[in-house]
């Protein structure tokens, strides 16, 4: 293990050389992939010192095995991360001495079979956080559990059903931290579980089960009878020939009611569950422990209990010559070999994955706690290392889809791009197996491997067909991998690849992104004050890919384009009309199902969808995804996200202000306010403080709310001294809670958002703001809201600052020639004084003191 550290401006300016300028991939890889230490010290610079980490630990693996790579070979190839990208726990986990952690990326666990009793439920609770806090992403099913109702044995006397346990999970999942991010979760349930409709709406009301992904999974005989409108037999156990708790539902209810979740929030998210068992390897070792009861969280890797994977994914654009030009071409030659050597490379990673197992046991025997309480974790991992050394199962998958495509003139969701897609990922299913075959052959074959259990799967029948020695060869040698392939999403991993995600179209060709900047810096433009008072700058960026199609077509990367020439820019590049919004949605499921046929796990992908998308569009692709063979599907409704459902009286009020919320009015005794007001700002000073106050103003510029604070510290709000006016924007989220953001337009003009005024000042202010804004709102002369401020009674020295500056903000609205009759003039004592653009004047005398 290295000792030498670098300090963050160091790493910073390396790894933004590295990365070419891309500020992004700099923040990415510093923060989640470069070696630290629990007390913050990193041990890499940039990228190459964690290649290099990973070629060696691989290197010392090989060495163990005929026909070894080097170190020097393997990093070229991860180098850049040009070629074979192992992701995430990999990449962070590989030579990692400082944390006892798994180098998988996901587990399922679980029961093959049906055990619901409150112990086995709280095992999979205590066993779920034990996987978290190792770094993996955890999946389970629900279905063992009992329904809602069904007698038990114990003092409740009937079962609460599924969602209570649903949101147990949810919470375990929130409280597991994982250097800094949460857990990941997936909950499923069968469709024929009594209590699936239930699951299904448990995620619609606000704030429910937040920590975890959720997926319902449907039979083929269930869709069949949600389609030609029939009923449908639920029951328990699931599994069961003689279940003795049985219900018929209506299949076609319960579909558009999973269409309409799905349509409104995105979940759940579709398995296509006898497709992915008809399909499985593994499954035909069902009976030795390999069935199939639940995916990892984000869908790609369907599991049995205790199983898991690790992930590594191969940059698809890397192996085309002469990109973007008319003689670009794709090195079938090349990518084979290189797919070869990912597989290979994957199966090196179960080695050193069964020795941090080891270390995590070890560490486990070694804790002082009492033996009773560590056996729970020490078994869960004794399963996981008995699943991993028997099945050795990988996923190596690919990235970079969409620019592929686009580089060698393709554009996605076309036919002919879906082709060429198909013709990839044949190659790499191929090439994979071919390699595992070869391992077997060098390092032996899978334990469990019996060619006469698999000769009748789909999966491996495709193979057959495709490649008949390839079959007879690994007939004769077995294989050394049960499953090999999966496409995975690759967020991180795309943004250091600078390439499209996985399988994904390019979300968009030209986007703008936020900078944080100091607003006091020159010539910074400050467009966006979050509300936390950081001050962000918006700027223009061009997908990576995007740049080297305008570079290649002799465009300038450098010239500052207006919108309408980048638009019509786009419109000449073979990204337009494909970006993950444009596609044509059916074409893109069509495209999963004929890949999935190459894939033995499964895809991860999304459709996106506008916000003005149907239901009946969003039923019409679930029922198109089944039909072409996908194991599952999620689809992304724009918006839909914050739409969940709120209680029926809520969604009256929300209908209610909607029709008011462009005019004033009364409503018994409530006053609407609108959702954007006028607003003016008033600076004054008290003492050496520099205060603020935002004005909203009605339609006729009388002051309808204030709201006051400090202007310059670290609780108050910077704003350029030229802000002089702007707009108060009221938002309110779906449990009610409203905030108040402040908008204006800058010299530039751009226009700039300061979010969640309320936060930006003392609860106290705030507290006061609201009950002097309710006081003007019913129209109270501001003269004698003025008198109300001054005559309250607070023992606080700030409040009492801040009663002053609402006075003196105020004080700018009194109408010229108010008379204040109860105050003498303090110069001839003549009731006199009268208000004059903010000033109080004695029209006897002419004393005036500018308030």
């Amino acid at each position: 293990m290295e000792t030498k550290t670098f300090t963050a401006e160091e790493i910073k300016e390396s790894t933004l050389k590295y990365f070419k300028g891309d500020d992004l991939a700099t923040k990415v890889w510093a923060t989640k992939y470069a070696l630290k230490d629990s007390f913050g010290n990193t041990y890499e610079l940039n990228p190459d010192d964690m290649h290099r980490r990973l070629a060696k630990e691989i290197a010392r693996i090989e060495k163990k095995y005929p026909n070894p790579l080097s170190e020097d070979e393997l990093f070229e190839l991860f180098r850049d991360f040009k070629y074979i990208v192992p992701q995430g726990s990999p990449m962070t986990g590989i030579g990692n001495d400082f944390q006892v952690a798994s180098l998988s990326n996901c587990f399922v666990i679980g029961f093959d079979g049906d055990s619901d009793s409150y112990g086995a439920i709280i095992k999979i609770d205590e066993e779920q956080v034990q996987l978290m806090k190792r770094r993996g992403g955890v999946g389970h099913d629900l279905s063992h559990i009992r329904p809602k109702g069904s007698p038990v044995k114990n003092s409740a006397l009937t079962s609460t059903g599924i969602v209570p346990f649903m949101e147990r999970y949810s919470n375990s999942t929130r409280e597991v931290a994982q250097d800094g991010r949460r857990g990941a979760l997936m909950l499923s349930v069968s469709i024929k579980h009594p209590d699936s409709e239930t699951f299904i709406d448990a995620k619609m009301e606000s704030g429910k089960v937040t920590g975890a992904n959720i997926s319902v999974k449907l039979h083929d005989d269930f869709m069949k009878a949600a389609i030609n409108n029939e009923t449908y037999t639920q029951q328990y156990p699931v599994t069961s020939e003689n279940p003795w708790f049985t219900k018929n539902v209506d299949a076609n209810a319960i579909w558009k009611k999973i269409v309409h979740n799905a349509w409104q929030s995105a979940e759940p998210g579709i398995l296509f569950w006898d497709t992915i068992t008809r399909e499985s390897v593994p499954d035909c070792y069902a009976d030795l422990g390999y069935r199939t009861v639940s995916t990892n969280p984000c869908g790609e890797i369907p599991l049995c209990p205790y199983d898991s994977c690790r992930l590594l994914a191969i940059n698809l654009y890397s192996y085309i010559n002469n990109p973007f030009t008319p003689q670009a071409s794709f090195d079938f030659e090349l990518f084979h070999k290189h797919v070869g050597l990912a597989q290979r490379i994957m199966d090196d990673i179960i080695d050193l994955e069964m020795e941090k197992i080891d270390k995590i046991i070890a560490k486990i025997e070694s804790d002082p706690e009492d033996e009773e309480i560590k056996n729970t974790e020490f078994q869960l991992w004794e399963k996981i290392k008995t699943k991993t050394s028997q099945g050795r199962r990988t996923g190596v998958g690919t990235t970079a889809e969409g620019d592929m495509l686009a580089a060698l003139g393709f554009r996605y969701g076309t036919e002919e791009a879906t082709d060429f897609s198909e013709k990839v990922h044949k190659a790499v299913a191929l090439a994979a197996y071919r390699s595992s075959v070869t391992m077997a052959q060098e390092r032996g074959a899978f334990s469990v491997y019996d060619a006469k259990r698999e000769e009748n799967n789909p999966y491996i029948q495709r193979l057959r067909e495709a490649d008949p020695q390839l079959y007879e060869d690994m007939a004769k040698y077995g294989r050394r991998n049960i499953a090999c392939l999966t496409i995975a999403p690759t967020g991180t991993t795309s943004i250091m690849t600078q390439t499209t995600s996985g399988v994904e179209p390019v979300f968009m060709p030209v986007y703008t992104r936020r900078r944080k900047v100091n607003p006091n810096d020159k010539n910074v433009r400050v467009d966006f004050i979050d509300e936390n008072g950081d001050s962000w700058e918006e700027y223009v960026v061009f997908h990576h890919k995007f740049v080297t199609w305008m570079e290649a077509n002799n465009y300038s990367t450098t010239k500052r384009y207006t919108k309408e020439e980048v638009d019509e820019i786009v419109a000449k590049s073979p990204y337009y009309k494909a970006t993950a919004n444009d596609v044509d949605w059916l074409k893109k499921v069509q495209m999963q199902g004929r890949i999935q046929k190459w894939v033995d796990h499964s895809i991860s992908v999304t459709i996106n969808l506008p916000a003005d998308a149907t239901e009946e569009l969003v039923g019409k692709l679930y029922e198109e995804a089944w039909r072409c063979g996908c194991k599952g599907v999620t689809v992304y409704r724009d918006g839909s996200r914050a739409g969940v459902l709120i209680a029926v009286d809520e969604k009256k009020e929300e209908k209610k202000e909607e029709r008011k919320e462009n005019c004033f009015c009364y409503e018994g005794d409530l006053v609407v306010r609108p959702k954007e007001l006028n607003c003016d700002i008033v600076r004054f000073q008290n003492a050496k403080d520099k205060w603020i106050a935002f004005v909203g103003l009605s339609s006729n510029g009388r002051p309808y709310e204030i709201f006051t604070g400090l202007a310059d510290d670290e609780e108050g709000i910077l704003l350029p001294k030229t802000v002089t006016e702007g707009k108060i924007i009221k938002t309110v989220d779906e449990n009610g809670n409203k905030r108040y953001d402040f908008q204006f337009v800058n010299k530039r003009g751009y226009k700039t958002t300061v979010e969640g005024l309320s936060h930006k000042f003392d609860k106290e202010f705030w507290n006061y703001a609201k009950l002097i804004s309710g006081v003007l709102r019913y129209g109270m002369p501001i003269d004698q809201v003025i008198k109300l401020v001054s005559g309250l009674q607070l023992d606080s020295e700030s409040i009492n600052t801040w009663k002053v500056g609402v006075e003196r903000a105020l004080k700018k609205y009194i109408p010229d020639g108010t008379q204040i009759k109860e105050q003498p003039c303090p110069e001839c004592g003549q009731k006199t004084l009268v208000y004059q653009e903010g000033c109080l004047k004695c029209s006897s005398c002419g004393y005036s003191k500018c308030g």
